[in-house]
């Protein structure tokens, strides 16, 4: 699949692909909320409005409130890539959300999946899933 075919595939019909895949394991559509809300800085209400939208990949991550600082720790291969070492800003992005989420479903605790700022803190996500 070509990368323009990934950007413009519907966000509304890859999210709850993304939710099957951590529920089969055992693990809940709110932290898979909670992994998409620390990555892009949506919120809540930010994300159903953007799947309500029904917008494209591309879209969804262009619109993004904030791409977290930390997402640069995120490493490792999904899909046969080495996510640090994928030129293309908006793949690398897509495959960072498909790490975390096979992070997940492969049962990491959500303080491994959620990188920890330089000072040790972590970002909130209390009120969005488990820590």
């Amino acid at each position: 699949m070509t990368n323009e075919r990934v950007y413009k595939m519907a966000f509304s019909r890859v999210y709850p692909l993304l939710v099957q895949k951590a529920e089969r394991k055992g693990r809940t559509k709110s932290e898979v909320d909670a992994v998409i809300y620390w990555l892009t800085g949506y919120d809540e209400s930010g994300l159903q409005a953007q799947i309500m939208k029904n917008i494209d990949y591309e879209t969804f991550f262009n619109e993004a409130p904030q791409i977290n600082p930390n997402s640069a720790k995120i490493s490792g291969v999904i899909c046969g890539h080495r996510v640090e070492d994928i030129k293309d800003p908006l793949m690398q992005k897509i495959r960072w959300l498909d790490k975390l989420v096979d992070e997940l479903a492969k049962g990491k605790p959500m303080e491994k999946i959620l990188r920890t700022q330089g000072d040790g803190s972590f970002v909130s996500t209390k009120k969005h899933g488990r820590v």
